[in-house]
């Protein structure tokens, strides 16, 4: 396993500051989360930018995922739309080329995977309806995925249509060989009381491409600081270890950029000792 961190837990400093300061801190892998200040698909230099920050990677020998669940980089006004169930078909569309892009950057950068989840359902439309839209969209993204030879992690995300394992589980029964991998939130399984947790990961195990790690408290979809909830850490490493994972598992504190290289030292600080070859 890769110890690593969210870009999103850094949105106030430079890209490229950042991942050298994870590299510094002594993160192996980093999570950049594409927004308005990280390989935003818009403007002019945005190969450029990519090869940069591979060589970056490179030269700090830290590997790397995509992530492409900023709140408000396809639409000003509405947090995280347009989405894959959105009923505009032209805003399905733009999520379907942002997530085509962030397949690009992948690909240019090496990266393990893109994560990526469904977006919640709107007033109106019905659950078959939406998960009819969700797989007419990730066939087209797995499929430009595909010949890109790049990943795709699905997240189950509360709130959203696939919010739980059980509704992952439909979604890959449903897509068959075709189906995604998957990206596993440990503070989202807990904040639903799914569980026990290490019998989830042992489960899912051989479909893992990317993992996320924060603090929580069951019935709360909150991330906190370690410390701060009541997730038992050891016992999920020492699972994921267990399982033979070996990709990165990331640190996600997207409210904390106010204070994010403190936060970032002290997420290292707490897991590195429970995670040999993290740090």
């Amino acid at each position: 396993m890769l110890l690593g961190y969210n870009t999103n837990g850094l949105a106030h400093h430079d890209l490229f500051d950042a991942v050298a300061l994870l590299a510094e801190i002594g993160y192996r892998s980093v999570a950049i989360t594409i927004d308005h200040t990280a390989l935003p698909p818009y403007g002019s230099y945005g190969l450029q930018r990519v090869l940069r920050l591979r060589r970056i990677l490179q030269q700090s020998g830290m590997r790397s995922v995509i992530e492409t669940g900023a709140r408000f980089l396809l639409d000003r006004r509405h947090k995280h739309e347009p989405t894959l169930v959105s009923p505009n078909p032209a805003g399905r569309a733009r999520r379907v080329d942002f997530y085509k892009y962030a397949i690009d950057c992948a690909a240019e950068l090496g990266s393990d995977c893109v994560s990526l989840w469904s977006g919640a359902m709107q007033e109106g439309v019905s659950k078959a309806q939406a998960a009819a839209w969700l797989v007419e969209g990730l066939r087209e993204v797995l499929d430009h995925a595909a010949q890109c030879k790049v990943a795709i992690g699905f997240e189950p995300e509360p709130g959203m249509l696939v919010d739980s394992m059980r509704g992952y589980g439909a979604l890959v029964e449903r897509l068959g060989n075709d189906a995604p991998r998957l990206t596993l939130d440990v503070g989202h399984l807990h904040c639903q009381r799914e569980g026990p947790l290490p019998e989830i990961i042992c489960r899912w195990a051989p479909q893992l491409v990317n993992v996320h790690l924060e603090d929580m408290r069951a019935g709360v979809h909150e991330h906190l600081m370690f410390g701060e909830g009541d997730i038992d850490f050891p016992s999920v490493l020492q699972a994921l270890g267990a399982a033979g994972y070996t990709g990165g598992v990331h640190v996600e504190l997207s409210r904390h950029s106010h204070e994010g290289p403190t936060a970032a030292r002290r997420a290292m600080e707490f897991l590195g000792p429970m995670l040999p070859g993290a740090t």
